[in-house]
């Protein structure tokens, strides 16, 4: 049997990532921080490493240079390890001068570096999605079926089948038709593949494994078709052995604003949906040697607060407290995200506001993105959650979730208010 030194991870990097903005607008969505201290693109790169795939490649387009700076801080393997994390960007060559199309395009234009490295099997991850998956049981499972594509699926609920690339199972676990995000309630029972009342369908997580060959030769047959999900499985189908992979643990596809907040403020609760504890498996990042936090004369409940932070008579409650965080005396922050920041502001020039969160602040029901600096007496109060969408100098709103962009100042006294 094959073993996982033959398998290639390659990560998508995402594209514009536009249902994050304005968390994306200075970084691609691998890149957006997560839980304080980590990244997106942590989650797969730490899941290849604890599977035993050592072969990295993460594929990048879109505001890449914060993505390409993390990867390259944070993963480096020594001189007596074989393995390696690369970035495979977009570029213009002899064959193509165009942009990736899609997530088939990406590794279409990439064939020739995976062919390189001469392994015999491709693994296709997204860089935005939350879990923990030990890939050695998909490989195991790809294997023993001798199929030439292997698709992780998981467990759908009814009311959420229009939002997945349902798959039709049979008992072997060989998949006989697809279906993207059916609306039709009609379609949908055609799909049904569990015999579970709740949760009757398989949705794909967009986890492919592939043969490199039956991958090779699919891209090359299928030129105009750029997407997987949508265009290159269901065409291979119908022409190959193509399995599915049950996966029944916590997933979370990272896609909007709302998901990206509510996925983060779940880590605060005293039994968390995804363990970032694990020892056996633990999540990577770039290690930043930074001191401990200090707490002066605070009160918080259900905080998630990484390394750096300086926090002094302040009252915190279901929030994330980000690297490096300063945050001021009389401040009360609720259900909120505090990125943190990317350093200390240890000598401000005269009449600048500086890194942090001022005095007195009352936030709440947002989202605060690094180096953002709050002035004091900042009001930040929730929008109702089916207000428009807004854009302003200082804050933009989406989904009721007040956010304010990365490197911007709020003065002081300023109130941030739906009405």
């Amino acid at each position: 049997m094959p073993s996982m030194n033959d398998v290639l991870g390659v990560i998508m990097g995402g594209g514009r990532g536009s249902r994050l903005h304005p968390l994306t607008q200075l970084r691609s969505k691998p890149a957006v921080p997560i839980a304080g201290k980590y990244r997106l693109i942590d989650i797969p790169i730490s899941n290849c490493i604890n599977s035993g795939i050592y072969r990295i490649a993460v594929l990048t387009q879109f505001n890449s240079v914060s993505l390409h700076r993390h990867i390259s801080q944070a993963y480096n393997f020594d001189v007596f390890h074989t393995g390696w994390v690369q970035i495979w960007a977009a570029e213009q060559t002899p064959q193509s001068v165009d942009w990736y199309q899609g997530t088939a395009d990406a590794v279409r234009k990439q064939l020739f570096e995976i062919q390189a490295t001469g392994a015999e099997y491709v693994l296709i991850l997204a860089g935005d999605h939350l879990y923990r998956m030990d890939y050695r049981e998909m490989a195991e499972r790809h294997w023993e079926t001798n199929a030439d594509i292997t698709v992780a699926v998981q467990p759908v609920a009814r009311n959420e089948a229009s939002r997945f690339g349902l798959l039709k199972v049979e008992a072997d676990g060989h998949i006989a038709s697809f279906v993207e995000k059916p609306k039709d309630p009609e379609i949908q029972k055609e799909f049904v593949s569990r015999d579970d009342a709740e949760r009757p369908f398989l949705g794909s997580m967009g986890i492919y494994m592939f043969r490199t060959k039956v991958l090779n030769d699919l891209l090359n047959y299928h030129l105009r078709q750029d997407d997987f999900g949508g265009e290159i499985i269901p065409e291979a189908i119908q022409s190959h052995e193509v399995y599915a992979f049950d996966f029944d643990g916590y997933w979370e596809d990272i896609g909007t604003i709302r998901s990206f907040y509510e996925t983060n403020l779940k880590l605060t609760s005293p039994n968390p949906p995804f363990n970032f504890y694990d020892a056996i498996a633990p999540i990577y990042t770039h290690a930043r040697f930074l001191p401990g936090s200090t707490v002066e004369d605070s009160e918080l409940k259900d905080v998630l607060i990484a390394e750096g932070c300086r926090v002094r008579k302040a009252k915190i409650t279901h929030s994330i407290v980000g690297l490096r965080s300063q945050i001021a005396e009389g401040t009360v922050i609720k259900d909120s995200i505090v990125m943190g920041a990317d350093y200390y502001d240890m000598e401000k020039p005269r009449g600048v506001i500086p890194i942090g969160i001022g005095r007195n602040c009352h936030i709440e029901s947002a989202i605060l993105d690094k180096n953002t600096r709050i002035g004091d007496n900042v009001t930040i109060l929730p929008f109702p959650r089916d207000h428009k969408d807004v854009d302003s100098a200082l804050y933009y709103v989406r989904d009721g979730i007040v956010v304010i962009a990365k490197d911007t100042e709020i003065p002081a006294g300023t109130r941030i208010a739906s009405a």
